[in-house]
């Protein structure tokens, strides 16, 4: 929490010297009382007593107090809130390795699946563009909010040979750096990347590209897909087919996202696949900004003002 004038929060000394002066008042009430009677006998002269909830109402006065002073200090918080507008760009490997089908049916179908699970979480109004790279990357679909050519775009993802995850990523935040909104400054954009994180083609590194996007401030959330047991099967030039065992790499997606200050999810099979998807949608769907929350505090310190007021009258039949 940040205060914009902190000096105002020298009103706080305010309630220590409250509660000393209570405190004065309370010894001095008992002396006078000791004066009136025995204090033993009190008890016999004097009715139902409050007791300790005598305590009560001033303790909440002095609760109140603090608030009030603290708001003094015009508090700011970050808080998660909607955003309004948005592009979410999804760079999908479809290199051979994602033909896998350690994740059933295959690497390749899950992430389809957990993509069109993502796509329910997010807003109506925010933008799609998906992005694919094997030995090349390709913009598969621009920047729109209709979801059904979204579907179509997914429906017509095809395996290829390679992985050439940098360029993919270098793709991605190009596509995310130019959408602009209506009034034609940039909008909010994030980047989603799905992959088994193994580069295998291209000059771009994916770190190069990741740190192109930090620099943007475009975010990327990085989804490692597969287990260490993937298997594809391969066909040389001599006819033959080959298995080859085909692990993720999460470590590279893992520096990617936090070059970017994006977050980095591990997903070993399809169910796992789609919960990250749908949290992701979730978390795109809102961002964090400060607001000042001085209200929160006045509003605080008047509940307790009332209840303050409300428990006197009940103890002792009159306001403090």
């Amino acid at each position: 929490m940040r205060f914009a004038t902190p000096l105002a929060l020298l009103a706080l000394l305010l309630v220590p010297l409250a509660v000393a002066g209570y405190l004065l008042l309370e010894r001095r009430r008992r002396a006078a009382a000791a004066e009136f009677a025995t204090p033993a006998l009190i008890p016999n002269l004097v009715g139902r007593r409050p007791g300790r909830l005598r305590h009560l109402p001033p303790a909440l006065g002095l609760l109140a107090l603090a608030l009030v002073a603290t708001g003094l200090a015009r508090p700011h918080a970050s808080l998660s809130v909607e955003r309004e507008e948005a592009t979410v760009v999804l760079a999908i490997d479809v290199s051979r390795s994602m033909l896998a089908t350690d994740v059933k049916p295959s690497r390749l179908a899950s992430a389809q699946a957990a993509v069109r699970a993502f796509l329910e979480k997010l807003p109506d109004g925010y933008r799609v563009a998906i992005v694919s790279f094997a030995q090349t990357a390709n913009v598969v679909l621009p920047p729109t909010s209709n979801r059904e050519l979204a579907e179509r775009a997914l429906t017509s993802l095809r395996p290829g040979d390679g992985t050439a995850l940098g360029g993919g990523i270098a793709r991605a935040v190009q596509v995310a750096e130019r959408v602009r909104g209506k009034d034609g400054k940039r909008v909010p954009t994030a980047v989603v990347l799905l992959s088994d994180g193994a580069q295998t083609i291209g000059t771009q590194t994916p770190l190069s590209a990741a740190r192109r996007a930090g620099a943007l401030e475009i975010p990327i959330s990085g989804v490692a897909l597969g287990t260490a047991g993937g298997v594809v099967e391969v066909r040389n030039p001599d006819g033959f087919v080959e298995r080859v065992t085909v692990p993720p790499d999460p470590r590279t997606l893992r520096r990617v996202a936090a070059a970017t200050k994006g977050r980095f999810y591990e997903a070993p099979d399809g169910e796992r696949l789609r919960a990250v998807y749908e949290e992701l949608g979730s978390r795109v769907g809102r961002v964090d900004e400060e607001r000042e929350v001085t209200s929160v505090f006045a509003a605080a310190g008047a509940l307790l003002l009332i209840g303050a007021g409300l428990a006197s009258a009940g103890l002792f039949g009159r306001l403090p």
